[in-house]
C-alpha cells in the first residue's frame, strides 16, 4: 500500500494515531542514526532513505531520475516494515541482524529478502535497528550497489 502523501510530515499525520506514534519513534531512530549523506525524501509511496544524485548522480538502475534507495519505512495494513536494501545485498549484515535479533525480541523475526514486517508495533526492536542503521555509510552502500551491478552484468 504505497501513499500519495508528498511530505514525510503529511505520511505520518495520515495514519491511524497507534502507527503514527510506533512510525514516528522508528523514524526518530533513524534519523539519530543513519551515517552523514543519506537523504530523507518520500520514496515509493513510503519513508525513504536514499542517497541523493548529489553524491552518487547516477542515481537507482531501474530509473536514475530516483535517488539510489537504501532504507524505506512504510506502515502497511496489517504490519509495519522496514526495508533495508544492505540486509539484501551483504549476506554478513543479514546473518548478523538474523543472529541478534532474538537479543531484542521475544517476538518470531518476520522477514522477506530484504523487509522486516513488525506485526506488533510492541515487537519493534528499536536498538536493533538503530544497530542496523548505523553499520553501512554512503561510501559502503555506493561500493555494495556498483559491486552487485558489475556481477550481474558479467
Amino acid at each position: 500500500m504505497q501513499s500519495k502523501a508528498k511530505t514525510v510530515d503529511q505520511y505520518i499525520n495520515e495514519l491511524p494515531q497507534d502507527k503514527k506514534e510506533a512510525m514516528n519513534l522508528l523514524r526518530k531512530t533513524i534519523l539519530k542514526n543513519i551515517p552523514n549523506g543519506f537523504l530523507e525524501e518520500m520514496s515509493y509511496g513510503m519513508i525513504g532513505y536514499v542517497v541523493p544524485h548529489s553524491l552518487y548522480p547516477d542515481g537507482y538502475h531501474c530509473n536514475p531520475k530516483l535517488p539510489l534507495p537504501f532504507i524505506n519505512i512504510a506502515s502497511q495494513k496489517n504490519f509495519i516494515a522496514l526495508y533495508h536494501m544492505g540486509i539484501y545485498f551483504k549476506p554478513e549484515l543479514l546473518k548478523w541482524f538474523v543472529d541478534e535479533y532474538s537479543n531484542h525480541s521475544s517476538y518470531k523475526l518476520d522477514m522477506g529478502k530484504s523487509c522486516i514486517r513488525f506485526k506488533k508495533i510492541e515487537a519493534i526492536p528499536y536498538e536493533l535497528i538503530a544497530k542496523l542503521v548505523e553499520k553501512i555509510t554512503v561510501d559502503d552502500w555506493i561500493n555494495c550497489f556498483e559491486s552487485q551491478l558489475k556481477s550481474k552484468k558479467q
